[in-house]
């Protein structure tokens, strides 16, 4: 596998996130990033970002979980931040997500006692996790995602996303990410979620995950994710759905969350307003408000 890295000169002077980067080598010298903030015993919030942005986008949501005491680590996904990037769409695969994330997350930072907050493909990968691993896992909060198994239909916007993706000679990222989100970014931001991809080289990672969503029966990932799905319907952990009121992606994953999932019952489900599909984004300070009462709510056995 050809990997490449992005300079460490494209992340300086990035707006409200002067976080040090981190790093663990998880598979044949693959390097995948991470930020860290808060106390390091204090407990650990995992926030799993999707497609195409990286861990700068929960940077007020770390705020939020740093000032009420908690350890906030964020990931970057293999193909996107500050990891490595894997030359080939071909490289990737949802299975190789998964178990990449599993690498940091279990294997190189050995955690216990996590929350899980998954966005986008952070849910589909996260809950994977959560369902091979229930017992390191304290909370699940699920912001705009699901785990689809194709046995449903995905909506227009997604197919419409799937298809710009695929079409597109270059890739503008920091359009992508302004197109699901209510408020306006400024130029600074944009150029942050542009900074991993010095060239259409590096977007191997956002060109392959549109792909990889398992939107038919058949797909290969199709019945992992039904059995990922039954078990996660059977824990008691706790389990909080915070999604905006503005996603034509992900919206209607909310109720469906909140009627299937045992940990679900009982919790005040908030609706965050004013917000799109990347709700860290638009409303990263409510987000991270919403995490940290939930946590409060359910404290760790």
């Amino acid at each position: 596998m050809d990997v490449l890295r992005t300079p460490e000169d494209r992340f300086a002077g990035l707006p409200d996130f002067d976080y040090p980067a981190r790093y663990a080598e998880i598979e044949g010298g693959l390097r995948m990033a991470y930020v860290e903030a808060g106390p390091a015993d204090g407990e650990p919030i995992v926030l799993l970002h999707g497609e195409p942005s990286w861990s700068f986008l929960y940077r007020h949501v770390i705020a939020e979980l740093v000032e009420a005491g908690y350890r906030a680590i964020a990931p970057d996904l293999i193909g996107f931040g500050r990891s490595d990037k894997p030359a080939e769409v071909t490289d990737h695969s949802y299975a190789r997500h998964i178990d990449w994330t599993g690498k940091l997350l279990f294997d190189a930072l050995d955690l216990h006692g996590m929350t899980l907050v998954g966005q986008d493909w952070g849910g589909l990968i996260g809950l994977r996790l959560v369902a091979a691993e229930p017992d390191r896992f304290a909370r699940v909060v699920a912001a705009n995602t699901g785990l689809p198994t194709g046995d449903h239909g995905m909506p227009d916007a997604w197919w419409a996303f799937k298809n710009a993706v695929a079409k597109a000679e270059r890739l503008d990222i920091a359009r992508f990410v302004q197109s699901g989100c209510r408020t306006t970014l400024s130029d600074e931001v944009r150029a942050a979620y542009d900074a991993p991809f010095p060239d259409e080289r590096y977007k191997s990672g956002p060109r392959a995950m549109p792909g990889l969503v398992p939107a038919t029966p058949d797909n290969v990932e199709s019945e992992p994710n039904r059995q990922a799905w039954q078990k996660l319907t059977t824990l008691d952990i706790p389990w909080l759905c915070a999604f905006s009121d503005s996603d034509p992606i992900t919206g209607p994953m909310g109720p469906i969350l909140q009627r299937a999932m045992r940990g679900a019952a009982g919790v005040e489900h908030p609706v965050i307003a004013g917000a799109g599909h990347f709700l860290q984004e638009d409303a990263g300070h409510q987000l991270g408000q919403a995490v940290v009462e939930f946590a409060r709510a359910h404290p760790s056995r």
